[in-house]
């Protein structure tokens, strides 16, 4: 996973890489620790956190769109939202969104 590859970017950076699942917590530890993740993946399993930022259910499959939100004191920067299960911008372009230091 390229976003784990390249964490250390992030918090170089100054930034934190949150994820998050619309699952229940016992299923995201077990993917946290499947893909060897070591930045937070938080559980939403009501879903309110998606569907705070608009994200809920886009493609009719009940979990949150593929989505990158570039946050700074509350307010969102930056957003990429997928089209498909497999749309993610490329970290290149998530890293050059990031507020300089």
């Amino acid at each position: 996973m390229e976003l784990q590859q390249r964490y250390g970017e992030f918090q170089a950076r100054g930034a934190e890489v949150i994820a998050l699942a619309v699952a229940p917590r016992e299923a995201v530890e077990g993917v946290r620790s499947a893909i060897g993740a070591s930045f937070p993946i938080l559980a939403d399993p009501e879903h309110r956190a998606a569907e705070l930022y608009g994200v809920y259910n886009l493609l009719g499959d009940g979990l949150a769109a593929p989505s990158v939100f570039v946050v700074q004191d509350g307010r969102i920067l930056w957003a990429y939202v997928g089209q498909n299960s497999a749309d993610r911008p490329p970290v290149d372009e998530i890293l050059a969104h990031l507020p300089g230091p």
